[in-house]
């Protein structure tokens, strides 16, 4: 007898698989049998432990820390109180809200779509051992789309595991606010926990092994966050190495090295945010012919086929640059569309990305750097945010937008900002990469007065006066 086989079965349970297993619903209009397999919670990192529950954090330390700061003249500041705990029940009300109503619920409208609970690994290369806690299947498949994710990874520091730490999946278990908070990595994640724990009344410390934080950020936009962050009293060592992390006084202590010799720095918690490594190790990757990198993540061509023809993959277990909820969706729906006989590919070139903080770290594109070294010239401006009318509205004139031409086309390459809510207007730069658009089509286009998104405009006029001879909405 022939084993029952499904036409798609899907690994993971996330942002990428629910994707995938919506485009390829309707791609076959309900026809296709789709099988998700996984462990966890539905919905995967975003919706659980990172995206949302991060950026509410962010919201409610936002509100409390500004809330206590006179901004506006005649305006009062107020005292506002903080319940930790009523805080992160808060987070999870949220999550568990947003996992029912975009993801269980979701299902309901793909009937086609089974779910099944469990840790599955590959047999050959069309057919997949489950094992769950009631329950131990094996799966066959035409095609398979592998969707695990990626989890949270610390650096081999002696003495870090004995004596513990949180990262970015943990932190939503804290039960009380640390007074003192040491975080190791100054990237996206470190940020925005680091200055939400600020606003919300943590002593916090960055420490960042590179000489900079945001490193893939222009240099303008890290160096004038950094000032912010300090400025609120964030505080960063940078250029630095933990030799270990031990106890001390029912407190954690890491031995902090840098070009002036050891420095001992005692904390209540250590956040750990220094990188993310691929949930392949337990796959058997080997059994179904697919190939992976040096670090475990699958190797993929632009249509998201893996060294298999039969295998794809797509999220955060894929090997590329960015790790993003936006991106592994987008790589879903490509590989859902290439199995039922597409030919998509991902974009890759016009992916906005961001951090969190405030104010906000926008990019898209190419950098000035990146430039100089694929053409030995570059076509750039920056306008500091002071010089854009909406920010001196909202009292918030830290920060700039610097716009990146092409050096012989004047297309528009790269922006990148550092405002408040640059995360909004980003996707203005990501189309006009996308559509091949010159900086005389961002001029030509009326913006609205005032809004921060006109920074973009004034960056693109900046190539043809100063904005100082600028008045308000001047063409």
């Amino acid at each position: 007898m022939m084993p029952d086989t499904w036409d798609i079965a899907i690994l993971g349970k996330g942002a990428a698989a629910f994707a995938a297993a919506i485009k390829a619903s309707e791609k076959s209009s309900g026809k296709a049998r789709i099988v998700m397999v996984g462990s966890g919670p539905i919905g995967g990192t975003c919706v659980n432990v990172g995206c949302v529950p991060s950026k509410y954090l962010l919201e409610a330390s936002h509100r409390l820390y500004y809330t206590a700061r006179e901004v506006f003249p005649g305006v009062g500041a107020v005292n506002p109180s903080l319940d930790f705990p009523k805080l992160m029940e808060g987070v999870h009300n949220l999550v568990g809200n947003m996992r029912r109503e975009k993801y269980e619920k979701v299902l309901r409208y793909y009937p086609n779509v089974e779910v099944l609970d469990g840790k599955a690994k590959f047999e050959s290369p069309t057919a997949i051992k489950v094992v769950g806690t009631a329950h131990e299947k094996t799966i066959y498949a035409k095609n398979f789309i592998v969707a695990t994710g990626s989890r949270p990874t610390a650096p081999p520091i002696e003495g870090l595991e004995q004596t513990g730490y949180i990262t970015s999946d943990s932190v939503w278990n804290l039960e009380y606010k640390p007074e003192t908070l040491a975080v190791i990595g100054g990237g996206a994640i470190g940020l925005e926990l680091g200055q939400a724990f600020r606003h919300l009344g943590s002593e916090v410390t960055v420490l960042e092994a590179m000489p900079r934080i945001v490193p893939p950020a222009e240099p303008e936009v890290s160096e004038t966050l950094q000032g912010v962050l300090e400025d609120e009293g964030v505080k960063f060592q940078l250029k630095v190495r933990i030799a270990r992390v031990y106890k001390k006084d029912g407190k954690k202590a890491l031995e902090v090295v840098t070009a002036q010799g050891k420095r001992e720095l005692v904390v209540d918690e250590i956040l750990v945010a220094t990188g993310r490594a691929p949930n392949t190790d337990m796959l058997d990757l080997d059994k179904a012919g697919v190939r992976t990198d040096e670090r475990g993540f699958i190797v993929v061509d632009k249509g998201m086929r893996t060294s298999n023809p039969n295998i794809y993959s797509a999220g955060d277990c894929v090997s590329k640059r960015l790790m993003l909820e936006t991106l592994a969706a987008r790589e879903g729906v490509v590989a859902a569309t290439n199995i039922l006989g597409g030919s998509e590919e991902v974009d890759y070139s016009t992916t906005p990305w961001a951090v969190f903080t405030n104010p906000q770290v926008a990019s898209v594109g190419y950098t000035e750097d990146e430039v100089m070294a694929k053409m030995n010239a570059c076509a750039c401006r920056i306008v500091d945010l002071d010089r854009v009318a909406k920010a001196g509205i909202m009292g918030s004139e830290r920060g700039l937008i610097k716009l990146v031409l092409d050096p012989y086309t004047y297309k528009v390459i790269g922006v990148h900002a550092l405002t408040p809510n640059a995360t909004e207007y980003i996707v203005e730069g990501a189309l006009a990469i996308k559509y091949g658009l010159t900086y005389s089509d961002l001029i030509n286009t009326t913006h609205v007065f005032p809004t921060l998104a006109e920074g973009v405009k004034l960056a693109a006029q900046s190539f043809i006066r100063p904005v100082d001879r600028m008045s308000c909405c001047v063409e």
